[in-house]
């Protein structure tokens, strides 16, 4: 079985952990949780990281640190893993649901003022997939109305919008080190920064929000995200050979280009002109020309060995929200998309058998 992704551990990563074993300091705030947290905010461009335990973790202590409260409403992308949409709903905000860009699949921002009401507080951009957001209009927007602009960089780790680090953009911003992200901590996040104030309300809040001065006292309600410290040294480890896998990664998804980009019925991932695409997942969308069903290709890829993923479900179907809406391009990304394998120990002898068993599918679907 060709799975959808493996992690690739091939730098320091041992040496790290092993080395946090030795010295009795595996959970939080050891000299790795520092080292990834400068490495990483440096990486991003950015002056402050505050290491937690996802990237929804990571969008929580954001959301908090702004200051969203009962009542207020946040703009989030209909297409979208739920994480920012349930971070908004744990501080008791409500997620106000934009539809996607037909091209990037990112939230489109001709739709975003629209939705902003006298009740809006701030907006969270998703980097959908790798692509980067169309920053300057969602800034723009956010400067115009007064709101905050959290990134939800979990699937962007690396990326670029006109030169400048996904991440880098918003008030304060998220990512993630699951297991399938552009790095790994297996489990882990980060959220990040330039602004002191809510650098110091983030490392507040993933720690129970313990008083400065005396601790067991509590000002507000916090959580309990720190980061370990033997998965912020499998981080530091994964970071110091990143733009290598992004690399990998980049060259993984022009492959399947190559062997994909001629396919009648499929369409393939939009880059736009201004951006560097880290292309997280390679993501198809099976049209009706191909002849059968997306459902049915991934049916019969998975006979032959190769797992695959479907897209997102809209957010305003969602039985947990029930909010509805017009939202034909996020109804139509997850009615055909497909995610494929796209590990980056993939060889292109595996991407051509993928392809051609794809092709396959389409001439010969009875078999």
């Amino acid at each position: 079985m060709i799975p959808v992704f493996e992690p690739l551990m091939k730098g320091n990563e041992e040496k790290y952990v092993l080395d946090c074993l030795k010295s009795n300091w595996i959970s939080a705030f050891g000299k790795y949780n520092e080292k990834f947290e400068q490495e990483f905010a440096k990486y991003c461009n950015v002056k402050y990281g505050v290491g937690v335990t996802s990237g929804t973790a990571a969008l929580h202590v954001a959301v908090a640190s702004v200051g969203i409260k009962k009542g207020d409403e946040v703009i989030v992308p209909d297409f979208t893993m739920i994480a920012p949409a349930l971070a908004v709903v744990y501080q008791g905000g409500k997620p106000i649901f934009v539809d996607a860009d037909s091209k990037t699949w990112t939230i489109d921002t001709n739709k975003i003022e629209e939705k902003i009401t006298k009740r809006t507080k701030a907006i969270i951009p998703v980097h959908i997939y790798g692509h980067p957001c169309n920053m300057d209009p969602i800034m723009e927007i956010a400067e115009k109305h007064g709101l905050y602009v959290i990134e939800d960089a979990a699937e962007a780790h690396g990326a670029l919008y006109k030169g400048k680090k996904a991440g880098s953009f918003g008030h304060i911003n998220a990512f993630s080190f699951y297991t399938n992200k552009v790095i790994t901590t297996g489990e882990g996040g980060m959220a990040v920064t330039d602004d002191k104030k809510l650098a110091e309300k983030s490392q507040s809040y993933r720690n129970f929000c313990f008083d400065k001065e005396r601790r067991f006292i509590h000002h507000d309600i916090g959580f309990k995200y720190s980061l370990s410290n033997v998965l912020a040294a499998i981080g530091l480890a994964q970071l110091e050979y990143i733009e290598e896998t992004i690399k990998k990664k980049i060259w993984v998804a022009k492959t399947y280009n190559k062997h994909l980009g001629k396919v009648r019925g499929l369409t393939i991932p939009f880059e736009s002109r201004d951006v560097r695409n880290v292309y997280w997942m390679y993501g198809i969308l099976i049209e009706n020309e191909f002849g059968i069903s997306r459902d049915e290709i991934k049916k019969k890829l998975f006979e032959k060995g190769i797992d695959t993923r479907f897209f997102f479900t809209g957010m305003h179907k969602q039985p947990v929200f029930n909010q509805k809406g017009n939202f034909p391009v996020s109804e139509a990304l997850e009615k055909k998309g497909l995610y494929l394998p796209c590990s980056v120990n993939l060889t292109e002898e595996k991407i051509r058998h993928i392809c051609n068993c794809i092709a396959e599918i389409k001439n010969n679907p009875s078999k």
